[in-house]
């Protein structure tokens, strides 16, 4: 339980972090506010043609009579629309780091900065970090889509479906959030993506308390833009943590110590 609370206090330090460097928190709004644009404008256009894919899909049902016909394009529309959204809702994160890779990992390395006294670096060059970011980040969206597809359809199932799966299906996303966010910081200690995903389960609570409330606030869009600069620099204390760079310090600090007195 210990863990738990950890990780929903950096959730707060991130925050807090970001309020007391106001320019890092306007700095880091940007990309969430890009990405945010272009999503509400790709939801919009969805909502006027969604129809319009549904019936250019089902061609065969032409000939069906009322009322199976509307019955039967309009629960695809809605699961059409439904599934986009989940699509919009388990992208929007790693769209935006990606958008704001270079906004990020500035930040993040202040944080750094200000927690150790130092930033570690990748060494590689920037094109080259947005390229392994933006393909790690697909391959963690692919198996977080195919876990919220198979949540979905446990929706349909009598009680189990309105109870339990999305209490799990809140614990995975908070997962895949943490792994999106903390990623920033592992990506510049050259940390690859399967060793992430291990250091992320050797400490599952410290995870879920870090990304399941964050993941109940990133439902709102709005909020999660806002949120989203403090969000990454919790993460990097996060990660500092899965590191264990903060024990390391605490150490090297009461050597120096020691060794004065």
């Amino acid at each position: 339980m210990r863990d738990l609370v950890t990780g929903m206090s950096y959730l707060v330090k991130g925050q807090r972090w970001v309020g007391r460097n106001r320019r890092q928190w306007g700095f880091g709004l940007l990309p969430g506010l890009i990405t945010l644009i272009g999503y509400a404008a790709a939801m919009t256009a969805l909502v006027f043609w969604a129809d319009d894919v549904v019936d250019w899909a089902t061609p065969f049902a032409d000939g069906w009579g009322s009322p199976w016909l509307g019955l039967f394009r309009g629960a695809l529309t809605a699961l059409f629309f439904g599934g986009c959204l989940l699509l919009a809702m388990l992208s929007f994160t790693a769209v935006t780091l990606l958008v704001g890779q270079p906004f990020y990992e500035a930040l993040s390395e202040r944080v750094d900065l200000a927690e150790g006294g130092s930033a570690p670096s990748s060494g590689l060059p920037l094109w080259r970090e947005l390229w392994i970011s933006a393909r790690e980040s697909l391959a963690v969206l692919v198996r977080a889509a195919s876990w919220g597809v198979l949540f979905f359809a446990l929706g349909f199932v009598p009680f189990v479906g309105q109870t339990v799966v999305p209490a799990i299906g809140f614990c995975f996303s908070g997962f895949f959030l943490t792994e999106e966010l903390s990623a920033v910081a592992l990506q510049r200690r050259g940390v690859p993506l399967r060793q992430r995903l291990e250091l992320l389960r050797s400490r599952k609570l410290l995870v879920l308390g870090f990304g399941v409330p964050l993941t109940l606030l990133f439902l709102v869009p709005l909020v999660a833009v806002f949120v989203m600069p403090g969000a990454v620099a919790g993460a990097t204390l996060l990660a500092r943590d899965l590191m264990g760079e903060d024990e390391a310090a605490e150490a090297a600090t009461e050597f120096t110590a020691e060794v004065r007195e």
